[in-house]
C-alpha cells in the first residue's frame, strides 16, 4: 500500500475535527461563515470518503487501508484502523449524509449556531472512528464519545420536551455501554496470558477461535465436561459476556423492548439530529452484532439466536402496528425505524448468505430512506410548525414537487420494486425462509412488509390527498432550490441502489461470507475450522508491542485473509 492509502482513513476520520478547530476560532456572530466552513468541511470529507470506498478492493484482503501505531503499549492498546466491505459501505453512508445535514439545518437552527456546527463535526468524527476501529478499546472510546454531541443536539436544539428525551437517550445507551465495557475487559484477560494481552480485534478473535470451535464440537456431542483452559472459561462465561455485548448493541439498534428511548429522541430532535440518528447511529448497533458480539461468542450467539430472532420479529410487527396507531407524523417515522431495523437484525440472525447480505444492504437503505423522510418532514414542519396529520390534507395541490419527492421516498420505505428498499427486504426475507429459524419467522416478517405499506400509504393519503381543508395550508410554498438540492441526492440513490445494486453488493459480499463462517463456527458439530476464519492484519502482533517497544513497525502483510 502507498503512504496515502495507509493515511487515507485518518484523513477521513479527522478532517471534520480540523474544520471544527477553524470554526472554534470564529466569533459566534459569523453565522454565514460558520455554516459555509462546516459545509465545505463535510464536502471535503465526502470526497475523501468516496475515494476510500472506491479504493476498497472486494477481491483483496479482508481489512484494507489499514493504519496502526503504538499507543498504550503496556496495556496492549494500539491505534489500529481499517475497513472491510461493510465498514467501507457504512463509512460512505456517513460522509454522504454529512453535507446534507448541514444544508438541512441552514434555516432551522438560528440559536447557538457555532456550537451546533461544532457538535455536528465532532459527531461526524467519532461515528467514523467507531466504524474503522480495529482495536476493541479504541472502538469503545469512539462508541462512548458519540453520546456527548448527540445528547447536545437533542437536549439543546430539540423541541419542547428535549431535555427529557436527551436524558433518556443518554441513560439507556450509557447503561448498555457500561455492560459492554465489563465484557471487553473480561475478554482482554480471557483471550491471552499475562505479558501478551491485547485489545487488538484480530488478536482477541484469533486467540478465542480455537476455544469456540471446541465448544461447538462438544455441544454437538452433548458432553462439554472435559473442556479446560480458555474453552472451559468461555463455555461457562461466554453466554454472560455475549449478553453484555448484545444488550449494549440491542439498545442502540434499538430492538424491542429496549426501544422506548428512540421515538422520544426522534420527535424532540432537530432535523439534523433525526437524520444522523436514523442514518448512522442506529446502524452502530447492527454493526456491533456483526463485528463483535456474534464472531466473539458464536456458540452463545447460536444458543440465543431463536430468542433474538423472536425479538427482531416482534420489533418488526410491533413497530408497524405502532405506526398505524400514530397521529404524529414524526413519531410514525420514528416507529418505522423500529420495524425496519428489525429486518436488519433478522437478516443477521438468519446466518445465511442472502440474509446477511440483505441485512447489510438494508442498513444502507434505512439510512437513505428514513433519513430522507425526516429531512422532508422537517421542511414541512418549518412551514407549519405542527406534526399532526389532521392539520394537513390535500397539500399535494399546493406543493407538487414536495409531494412527488415524498412519494418516491415513501415507495423506497415500503420496498416497491425498482427502489433500494426492495432489494434489501427481499434478500432478508429470502435468507430467513432459507434459514433454520423456521417458516414462522419469515411469514411474520412478511406481514411487516404488508403493514409497512399500510401505514405509510395511509399517512400519505391523510397528508397529501383529499380536499384542502385547512386555510393555513393554502399558502404553503414548494421546495426551494436549496431544499430540492438537499433532497435530490436521496432521490438519485433510491433509484440507483434499487436498479443497480450490484456494485454496492460486490463490496459487501466478501464481508458476508466471512461473517457467515464465523457465526457457523459456533454451530454444534460445525465443519468450519478455526484456520478458515482467522483474521490477519498489518503490523506487529500486539503481544510484541510491549516486549519490543523500540522495534520498527513492519509494513503490511502480503497475504491477508
Amino acid at each position: 500500500m502507498s503512504f496515502f492509502d495507509t493515511h487515507l482513513l485518518n484523513l477521513v476520520v479527522y478532517l471534520p475535527l480540523l474544520f471544527a478547530a477553524l470554526i472554534w476560532m470564529l466569533p459566534g456572530a459569523e453565522r454565514g461563515q460558520i455554516r459555509a466552513i462546516t459545509f465545505i468541511g463535510m464536502m471535503v470529507d465526502l470526497v475523501f470518503g468516496v475515494w476510500a470506498y472506491l479504493r476498497f478492493d472486494a477481491a483483496g484482503p479482508e481489512f484494507q487501508l489499514e493504519y496502526r501505531t503504538r499507543w498504550l503499549e503496556q496495556l496492549g492498546v494500539s491505534y489500529h484502523i481499517g475497513v472491510d466491505g461493510l465498514a467501507a459501505s457504512l463509512l460512505l453512508l456517513t460522509v454522504f449524509l454529512g453535507p446534507l445535514v448541514v444544508m438541512a439545518s441552514q434555516t432551522y437552527i438560528t440559536e447557538r449556531v457555532k456550537e451546533f456546527h461544532l457538535s455536528l463535526l465532532v459527531l461526524q468524527t467519532v461515528m467514523l472512528g467507531a466504524l474503522v476501529s480495529l482495536d476493541v478499546l479504541l472502538f469503545y472510546i469512539f462508541w462512548e464519545a458519540m453520546l456527548i454531541p448527540m445528547y447536545l443536539l437533542v437536549g439543546v436544539w430539540g423541541a419542547k420536551d428535549r431535555q427529557m428525551a436527551a436524558v433518556k437517550f443518554f441513560l439507556y445507551t450509557l447503561a448498555g455501554s457500561l455492560l459492554m465495557l465489563v465484557a471487553i475487559v473480561a475478554i482482554y484477560f480471557i483471550s491471552s496470558t499475562p505479558g501478551n494481552r491485547s485489545f487488538d480485534y484480530a488478536t482477541i478473535y484469533n486467540s478465542m477461535s480455537g476455544a469456540n470451535a471446541q465448544i461447538a464440537a462438544c455441544m454437538g456431542t452433548g458432553d462439554c465436561s472435559q473442556l479446560t483452559g480458555m474453552a472451559g472459561i468461555l463455555h461457562r462465561w461466554g453466554p454472560w459476556l455475549f449478553a453484555a455485548f448484545a444488550i449494549a448493541f440491542a439498545i442502540k439498534v434499538p430492538m424491542w423492548p429496549v426501544h422506548t428511548w428512540l421515538p422520544d429522541a426522534h420527535v424532540q430532535a432537530p432535523v439534523a439530529g433525526s437524520m444522523i440518528l436514523a442514518g448512522v447511529m442506529l446502524k452502530m448497533g447492527t454493526f456491533g452484532f456483526w463485528r463483535f458480539a456474534i464472531p466473539f461468542f458464536p456458540s452463545a450467539a447460536h444458543q440465543a439466536r431463536p430468542f433474538l430472532a423472536t425479538l427482531a420479529v416482534i420489533g418488526i410487527v410491533y413497530g408497524a402496528l405502532m405506526c398505524l396507531a400514530q397521529r404524529d407524523i414524526k413519531k410514525l417515522i420514528a416507529y418505522s425505524s423500529v420495524s425496519h431495523l428489525g429486518y436488519c437484525m433478522l437478516g443477521i440472525l438468519a446466518v445465511t448468505a442472502e440474509g446477511a447480505t440483505g441485512s447489510a444492504y438494508q442498513m444502507l437503505n434505512h439510512g437513505v430512506s428514513t433519513g430522507a423522510l425526516f429531512l422532508l418532514f422537517g421542511f414541512l414542519y418549518e412551514r407549519r410548525h405542527t406534526r399532526l396529520m389532521s392539520d394537513y390534507g390535500g397539500i399535494a395541490k399546493v406543493v407538487p414537487v414536495y409531494t412527488a419527492s415524498f412519494l418516491i421516498i415513501t415507495f423506497s420505505s415500503v420496498a416497491v420494486p425498482g427502489t433500494n428498499g426492495f432489494v434489501g427486504e427481499f434478500l432478508v426475507l429470502l435468507g430467513t425462509f432459507k434459514s433454520s429459524l423456521g417458516l414462522a419467522f419469515g411469514a411474520l416478517a412478511t406481514l411487516g412488509v404488508i403493514l409497512g405499506a399500510a401505514y405509510m400509504l395511509w399517512m400519505v393519503q391523510k397528508v397529501f390527498f383529499g380536499p384542502l381543508t385547512h386555510r393555513e395550508n393554502q399558502g404553503l410554498t414548494d421546495l426551494s432550490l436549496r431544499e430540492f438540492a438537499t433532497v435530490a441526492p436521496f432521490l438519485v440513490l433510491v433509484l440507483v441502489m434499487g436498479l443497480m445494486p450490484q456494485p454496492f453488493l460486490d463490496r459487501i459480499n466478501p464481508s458476508t461470507e466471512r461473517f457467515i463462517q464465523r457465526a457457523e463456527l459456533g454451530f454444534p458439530g460445525s465443519q468450519v475450522r478455526p484456520g478458515d476464519v482467522q483474521i490477519s492484519v498489518m503490523g506487529l502482533p500486539p503481544a510484541g508491542l510491549a516486549a519490543a517497544p523500540n522495534a520498527p513497525m513492519p509494513g503490511p502483510l502480503a497475504d491477508r485473509r
